[in-house]
């Protein structure tokens, strides 16, 4: 489990011994002059010290407060536990958003001369049960914060079992499902992307307005994030008086779905909607131009599915396939792209949810600020306070102030590389906006950004 420790951990370190040496030097003899307080030299920032001397009525002799004041100036860390799935089914998809999410972190720690960002990872091999344990590690471990899971379904478990009962913040920047809108969390749930709900709208806006189809089938993972996606469409397109023609699900890790693509295409839809990750959409695909050529229908697919190796993994164009994806447009993206770009020499708009990623970790990071402590009841009560309108604005560009100004009580509002998060009353990004993108030889191109007609 990697856990850093960094030149500016040493140098508060060293500055609060120094602060305790010099009230045991100057105590004129009242006190133990050596601090019998249980500090732990990180933690909560307010027991870095020991109680130290009682001090002299002169005023020469600093105070226990003034101790206790001295050596939270000195700053103290934030921790920030980092759950995603690098494994399984998001093997492809995930690394690069746990890069950004570390990225945010060490940014953090670089620019801050006031705090140091402790995180931790741990992967949930996008499975729901490792995913617990993961979780169940990082909390053990103290940490009051977690920003994941990935998947939907790994989300609302770790959630449900480990994060609401235990009290701990999680803020996923990549959990889709509707169901998570709903969920009784106690207000301990959060996310940086927008719900399905939204996308699958945006889908059927895009499959009815410009790809002109009145009829359509869906094939869809059986998890949280492939069966809500799939209703949410399906409901929308039937409300824009369109017709679903099949439904049909799978489940992962099958060596051939020919029968799924057979089924959902037997009475010839307009449009094929397919929810899923690479993993298996991959093979799904490869059956599907082995018995289809691209003009027997348009496909469109959603972020999952949104991968630039996708055509070479599948032997194909696929410039019959559209696809959408939540924008990273927020007034932080430049900074963004170029801190990933010298980082890890890659593009992160490659990838979907890494900007969503990167605000994921800066977020509970302004919250842990504002809530003085590394306590989850503590940083929950201040997300919205630290993201929503009002206050000085605060990006990329300027976060190592705006961990300063939360912590010194300053309204601020944090607008992100994906876009403004802003959060509702159920920890749902309020405002968002989607990418057009279609495939072609040797990856995607987007096209533009939309908007959700309702």
């Amino acid at each position: 489990m990697p856990e850093r420790v960094n030149r500016r951990q040493v140098i508060r370190g060293i500055g609060a011994a120094g602060i305790a040496g010099l009230a045991g030097c100057t105590g004129d003899g009242n006190g133990d002059g050596n601090g019998n307080g249980d500090g732990d030299g990180g933690g909560d920032g307010e027991d870095g010290g020991g109680d130290g001397s009682d001090g002299g009525d002169d005023g020469s002799t600093p105070t226990a407060t003034m101790t206790e004041a001295m050596t939270e100036s000195m700053g103290r860390d934030i921790q920030v536990g980092i759950l995603m799935g690098v494994t399984g089914a998001l093997a492809e998809l995930g690394p690069p958003i746990r890069n950004a999410a570390e990225l945010a972190a060490d940014y953090m720690d670089e620019e801050s001369d006031t705090f140091a960002i402790d995180y931790q990872f741990e992967d949930t091999a996008t499975d729901p049960n490792t995913g617990i344990s993961g979780a169940e590690s990082l909390i053990n471990a103290g940490y009051p914060a977690i920003a994941g899971a990935l998947s939907s379904s790994v989300t609302l478990q770790v959630a449900r079992q480990q994060a609401v009962p235990n009290g701990t913040v999680l803020c996923s920047p990549a959990s889709t499902s509707p169901e998570i809108t709903g969920l009784d969390d106690n207000d301990y749930l959060y996310r940086t992307t927008p719900t399905d709900a939204l996308q699958g709208q945006v889908m059927v806006d895009i499959g009815m307005d410009r790809l002109d189809a009145s009829a359509t089938s869906i094939i869809a993972l059986n998890n949280d994030y492939g069966q809500g996606l799939a209703e949410a469409y399906a409901n929308a397109w039937e409300d824009g008086g369109g017709t679903v023609q099949a439904q049909v699900s799978y489940e992962k890790g099958q060596s051939s779905y020919t029968s799924q693509v057979t089924e959902a295409l037997a009475d010839e839809p307009d449009l094929l909607m397919i929810v899923g990750y690479p993993e298996n959409g991959q093979q799904i695909f490869r059956d599907f131009y082995a018995e289809y050529s691209q003009d027997f229908c348009d496909i469109i697919v959603p972020d999952g599915l949104q991968s630039k190796d996708l055509p070479g993994d599948v032997g194909n164009s696929m410039r019959n396939v559209w696809g959408t994806a939540p924008s990273s447009v927020g007034p932080s993206r430049d900074t963004f792209d170029s801190l990933y770009q010298d980082e890890y020499d890659s593009d992160p708009s490659d990838s979907p949810f890494t900007a969503q990623s990167f605000d994921a970790v800066a977020v509970l990071a302004l919250a842990n600020a504002a809530a003085g402590k590394n306590d989850g009841e503590a940083i929950r009560d201040e997300m919205h306070n630290v993201a929503n309108e009002g206050g000085t604005e605060v990006t990329a560009d300027n976060i190592a102030e705006g961990l300063e100004m939360a912590a010194n009580g300053e309204e601020i509002n944090y607008q992100g590389a994906a876009g403004a998060v802003e959060f509702d009353d159920a920890g749902d990004i309020a405002v968002a906006s989607y990418q057009l993108y279609r495939y072609q030889e040797g990856g995607f191109e987007v096209l533009e950004q939309v908007e959700p007609s309702s």
